[in-house]
């Protein structure tokens, strides 16, 4: 295969993933959620996008139906859920993740079971080449990669992330002061399966055909290595992460076809991650990106209230 051809794959997964893993630091790194079953919500979008475009919808209209059906899922599993300790939490969440998977591959009235479903091409350009063709999904991505980044900037940078920020260091506290917790988790929980199923909607429509074990396990701790290594709670150090995780998947791919070795290196691969989450946890637990700064009008009248109180 040409290797811009590689090389436009791997930007395309790096804008899908960049917009997974922004919602997954809305969920863990500003609010202290343990989601680990992130890739339900993927899968949900993923298929529910599939199902619509397979429907004779708009490709539009399909992207807005799968961010509600995940944020739907999202907020179903969040009232039971959301009221178990943090551990718990992760269990749960995970075996939500293989329940939703089993029940798509088993049952075939859903989105054809084990066969998988074909997808329709989003923007479709008559006569153009597969280069072009890959530009415009890339524009496409990237510009609701951007979309993502705004919302989630907005939202940590407000009273309501201040608050979220609050309920991950001491819920308990958080609720003392009239704040209720587990309304703020559930808006938060929602909005990040959206998120995700967005992300999965675009998956869906750039691969052309989705089947359920795409969605294993392993992808959710692929996302969670993505927001450790850019670092919890900043956007912009998720979406480095997202970019170095997928840069060095993709990578193990081209070198996998162009390199005669006498191992995988797609199985190496996970080993040297493994490696390299363990020394970024050692070394610098805030990841590559410290925690970003809150910028409000508050924060912003506080800091000039004590600059002139210090001068």
């Amino acid at each position: 295969m040409d290797p811009l051809i590689y090389f436009l794959n791997a930007v395309v997964f790096m804008g899908i993933y960049g917009i997974v893993a922004l919602s997954l630091n809305l969920e863990y790194g500003f609010t202290g959620l343990g989601n680990f079953g992130k890739v339900a919500f993927f899968l949900v979008g993923a298929f529910a996008y599939a199902i619509a475009s397979e429907a004779g919808l708009h490709w539009t209209v399909s992207l807005i139906i799968a961010a509600l059906a995940s944020g739907a899922i999202g907020s179903l599993i969040a009232l039971p859920a959301l009221r178990l300790r943090e551990d718990y939490l992760a269990i749960t969440t995970l075996a939500f993740g293989e329940i939703i998977r089993t029940v798509v591959k088993a049952e075939d009235w859903i989105a054809h079971g084990h066969h998988g479903i074909n997808v329709a091409e989003a923007i479709e350009l008559h006569d153009a080449s597969f280069r072009v063709q890959m530009m415009v999904d890339i524009g496409l991505v990237f510009g609701l990669l951007a979309v993502c980044y705004l919302v989630a900037q907005r939202m940590a940078n407000s009273p309501y992330g201040r608050i979220l920020r609050a309920i991950r260091e001491d819920d308990i506290a958080t609720s003392s002061l009239g704040k209720n917790r587990l309304r703020y988790k559930a808006q938060v929980l929602f909005v990040g399966s959206a998120m995700a199923g967005i992300a999965g909607g675009l998956f869906a429509q750039f691969q052309q055909y989705i089947h359920p074990d795409t969605f294993l396990p392993a992808l959710t701790f692929t996302f969670w290595i993505m927001v450790l290594l850019g670092g919890p709670a900043n956007n912009r150090g998720v979406i480095v992460g997202a970019v170095l995780v997928t840069a060095f998947q993709r990578g193990a791919i081209i070198i996998k076809d162009y390199v005669d070795l006498p191992f995988d290196p797609i199985n190496v691969q996970y080993i040297l991650l493994g490696v390299l989450v363990i020394l970024v946890l050692m070394f610098r637990p805030s990841g590559l990106f410290s925690e970003s700064k809150i910028k409000t009008r508050a924060v912003d009248r506080a800091s000039q209230w004590k600059n002139r109180f210090s001068e």
